[in-house]
């Protein structure tokens, strides 16, 4: 008999002492609570607790890669537009996760969704397309301060898609066409413009030297005859043409006169 109640204290005492031995690995701590009060964090390693005095709640250190659900975003110009993110964060004080928060994991998700909202909901749609890395930070800036209470930092927030209604993304492709046409337009008035310069002074230096005209027309009719047409059309200088229409002139107040 005295054995058999020995072997229940030892068996007991053994289970005692396993209940009382926890484990920790080098990403996780212990937050311990002595009688329902905070007592310390303790890990990684072997923790050694007090049966029914002592509880511990594991919390763990890691990096958390957590998705957010597409959210609707109305921009600031009134456009209605899909989108999701990733936010990545972890746990820097492991009291204050546990003690000033209910489910931290879940709050920090609930809580990027209504920043990420509110963040591009300030934004109109050009920028939320042309500006990711800006509103990236934004937003993890925001989190970050709202979450310092909790001991959560978080590390960085990416924008992963940006969901647009098929009349939005044909009005997208118009107006890009449109930005196209401009920028033709006034690339090709440029270069009508410094055109006309070129040729006020190609004026100007073939008005010193009247010469350089005819090597000029000699020069144009040497190229035009190399492509085998069979219309050439000669230009005429205007002193020609002038001295012509004065001996025409003359001839016939000549003949009026008498």
């Amino acid at each position: 008999m005295a054995i058999t109640g020995l072997g229940v204290l030892v068996l007991l005492l053994a289970v005692l002492l396993a209940s009382s031995l926890r484990v920790l690995r080098e990403y996780q701590r212990g937050v311990v609570f002595q009688l329902g009060r905070f007592w310390k964090v303790k890990g990684p390693g072997l923790v050694i607790l007090i049966p029914a005095i002592q509880q511990m709640v594991r919390v763990d250190l890691r990096v958390v890669v957590m998705d957010i659900p597409k959210q609707d975003v109305i921009t600031r110009d009134n456009v209605s537009v899909k989108v999701n993110a990733v936010l990545y964060f972890r746990v820097v004080d492991p009291e204050r996760a546990i003690i000033q928060v209910e489910h931290f994991l879940e709050a920090t998700i609930q809580l990027a969704q209504t920043t990420l909202r509110a963040v591009l909901g300030k934004h109109d749609l050009d920028g939320l397309l042309s500006e990711r890395e800006r509103l990236n930070l934004d937003i993890q800036k925001v989190l970050d301060a709202q979450t310092d209470t909790w001991g959560i930092k978080v590390t960085n927030v990416e924008i992963k898609d940006v969901d647009l209604n098929d009349t939005m993304v044909r009005a997208i492709a118009r107006q890009a066409e449109a930005e196209r046409e401009r920028r033709a337009k006034v690339i090709h008035a440029e270069g009508e413009l410094q055109a006309s310069h070129k040729l006020a002074e190609a004026a100007e230096v073939l008005g010193q030297q009247p010469q350089a005209l005819q090597l000029r027309y000699l020069e144009t009719l040497t190229v035009i005859a190399t492509d085998k047409n069979s219309t050439i059309v000669f230009p005429l200088p205007m002193e020609v043409l002038g001295a012509l229409v004065k001996g025409i002139g003359g001839r016939d107040g000549g003949a009026r006169v008498a």
